[in-house]
């Protein structure tokens, strides 16, 4: 049966083993290695869909299962002829399953075999998901990337909790791959986890490998421990992933991350992080962050980043941009959400061109040196 999501192998940095692909979509292909922007509530923050296409370059871009499931609900979205008709978006949608939210209520959710029931954080309402409802909510907003339920073990977990969590996480995405029908427009991407265990990360690679997933996701890092244990978790799961097929670290987006993921082989990264930050007045400039909410910058007439190309940058100072925050206006956040987005692409973009050149080692020590970080940490 015809796939909705192939990965196509372009070349393999000899001195690294990072990938340089395509992921195949039914909206389009997407380059890889990508960052993906995230439109939460069937938005990225403060962006039209032109600006993300025409001025950031978006690809792709993700939305939230849990947050549409609650408002405005996915039978509406089904109605409104899907997500892409729905928020004016033609290019490919990823959607998460709602596993992240749902596990970050902590009390208010109660975790069974069967599912998870909880009280949504904007009533209180009772409320309640299983793999087979994640699945139904998911085909509903009509993604071209599903993701697999599943459960996010907080850090640090001990070993027999994550065990337990992680082979639930298993029989859970056995449930969503049977409860998903629409294979020739939707593809479903396992999810990874394991915790910190590097045995356990094994196990949960090899189950999910047998259950033949168009696409891999490694879930549950990047989730608050140190640097040095994202990467050894990563490298180590990264490596056993499936060469045919795309791979996808959830929860990134520091350039730092992006790139060490690049390295790893992963094909697929997102963040809310460039939008956050964006909101509380800080750029990502090919020199470091940029707080352009300081004072420092009132009678600065230069723009964020000289090397940037993004329409903020062409246009706009530091002094204007800390204005417009200072005041409250929102063109301050929508100005600095352009220009952390578009770095971010215009990263991947170069990232892409070095595996290409056989060359990311180098330029992660290009990157780092001008940013500001250290190789071992």
């Amino acid at each position: 049966m015809e796939q909705a999501i192939t990965y196509e192998l372009l070349h393999i940095d000899r001195n690294s083993g990072a990938r340089r692909g395509i992921v195949h979509t039914p909206h389009g292909d997407i380059q890889t290695p990508i960052f993906m922007p995230v439109g939460t509530q069937a938005t990225v923050k403060a962006m039209t869909p032109e600006e993300l296409s025409d001025e950031v370059y978006a690809q792709i871009i993700l939305a939230n299962t849990y947050h549409l499931f609650l408002r405005p609900g996915h039978i509406l979205i089904k109605e409104a002829g899907g997500l892409h008709k729905f928020m004016n978006w033609n290019k490919p949608i990823l959607t998460d399953s709602g596993g992240f939210q749902v596990f970050s209520l902590g009390a208010l959710r109660k975790i069974t075999e069967e599912g998870v029931e909880f009280r949504s954080h904007l009533d209180g309402s009772k409320q309640f998901i299983s793999p087979e409802i994640a699945i139904e909510i998911e085909e509903a907003l009509g993604s071209d990337i599903m993701m697999a339920f599943d459960e996010c073990c907080p850090y640090p977990s001990s070993y027999e909790y994550t065990k337990n969590s992680m082979e639930r996480t298993t029989r859970w995405a056995a449930r969503c791959k049977k409860a998903h029908k629409n294979l020739i427009n939707q593809g479903l991407f396992g999810i990874i986890q394991g915790g910190f265990f590097e045995d356990l990360r094994e196990k949960s690679v090899k189950d999910l490998i047998e259950m033949d997933f168009p696409g891999y996701a490694i879930g549950g890092i990047s989730v608050g421990e140190p640097k040095t244990e994202f990467l050894r978790i990563l490298r180590h799961t990264a490596k056993l992933m499936p060469e045919n097929k795309p791979r996808y670290l959830m929860g990134v987006g520091s350039p730092d991350y992006l790139i060490e993921a690049a390295l790893a082989g992963i094909d697929m990264c997102d963040c809310v992080l460039p939008t956050r930050i964006a909101r509380h007045g800080t750029a990502m400039t090919s020199c470091g962050k940029v707080v352009v909410r300081n004072a420092t910058f009132e009678r600065d007439f230069t723009t964020l980043d000289e090397e940037c190309d993004c329409y903020t940058c062409k246009n706009y100072t530091k002094a204007y941009i800390r204005h417009l925050l200072n005041v409250k206006e929102i063109l301050g956040v929508r100005l600095l959400s352009i220009h952390n987005l578009r770095f971010l692409t215009k990263l991947m973009d170069r990232v892409r061109i070095e595996i290409e050149n056989d060359n990311l080692i180098g330029f992660r020590e290009e990157f780092y040196k001008k940013y500001g970080y250290s190789i071992g940490g």
